[in-house]
């Protein structure tokens, strides 16, 4: 398995699952773009490494700064092979106290964010005759969540948009699959009490919260040659969560 040649994008890649793809990445022989709204772990990643890297800071709520996103593999790179649509954010609330800003915000970076990166790349993938598109889904779509009724909503969505993209670009070459992490050890989850997560990791059949690499390295699988027949998958990265 190796990216040797290709060219990503990364989207929330200063951080977390991002930095940790971002890293696989490079070091299988790929070049990335660091696509993130934290200059400052993004510069420091980029500059760490090295020349197989760059920082943009990119909203990709936004359609001109998705787009410079994808615009910059082509700069520095030449072309766009892999598209991963990793960054996320959360607003939690129950129903009942959930604001309509807390609700738009989640569906503008989750959702919206996913279609913006992804029609930016889209003729750039088409240009180099075919590609990934690799997206971030999470276990919660399958099975909901207390609290996380936009967070849910968008990670639904975003299975569907993978099939659905899935049936479109199949005949360009390019292949579009999710990974639906299940709780993983990234700044986000960290916020979460233990209470909660102490069931969540007795429940889990592995016994443990994952790690960014564990959905790094899934994103590598599926962005490289190894998984030229797979196309339209939700792959679950949980321990087992689900079951």
């Amino acid at each position: 398995m190796t990216l040797e040649g290709k060219v990503a994008v990364v989207t929330g890649g200063a951080q977390g699952i991002g930095r940790a793809t971002c890293e696989r990445f490079v070091r299988d022989g790929a070049r990335v773009v660091i696509a993130d709204l934290a200059e400052d772990a993004g510069h420091e990643l980029a500059d760490r490494l090295g020349g197989a890297a760059v920082f943009v800071r990119t909203d990709v709520a936004d359609a001109e700064s998705a787009g410079g996103a994808v615009q910059a593999a082509v700069d520095a790179f030449g072309g766009l092979d892999v598209l991963v649509n990793n960054a996320g954010i959360t607003r939690d609330a129950t129903l009942g106290k959930m604001t309509g800003d807390q609700f738009d915000a989640v569906v503008s970076v989750n959702l919206k964010g996913v279609y913006l990166c992804t029609q930016a790349a889209l003729p750039h993938l088409d240009a180099r005759g075919g590609g990934a598109v690799l997206n971030a889904a999470s276990v919660v779509a399958h099975t909901g969540n207390f609290g996380q009724t936009n967070y849910v909503a968008t990670k639904a969505g975003v299975i569907g948009m993978t099939k659905t993209w899935a049936r479109e670009l199949g005949r360009k070459g390019i292949r579009v699959n999710a990974v639906a992490p299940g709780f993983v050890a990234t700044e986000m989850v960290k916020t979460v009490p233990e209470k909660v997560l102490g069931p969540l990791r007795d429940k889990t059949p592995l016994g443990r919260l994952g790690e960014p690499e564990d959905v790094a390295a899934a994103y590598a699988f599926l962005a490289s040659d190894d998984a030229r027949f797979i196309t339209g998958a939700v792959l679950n990265v949980d321990g087992g969560l689900v079951l």
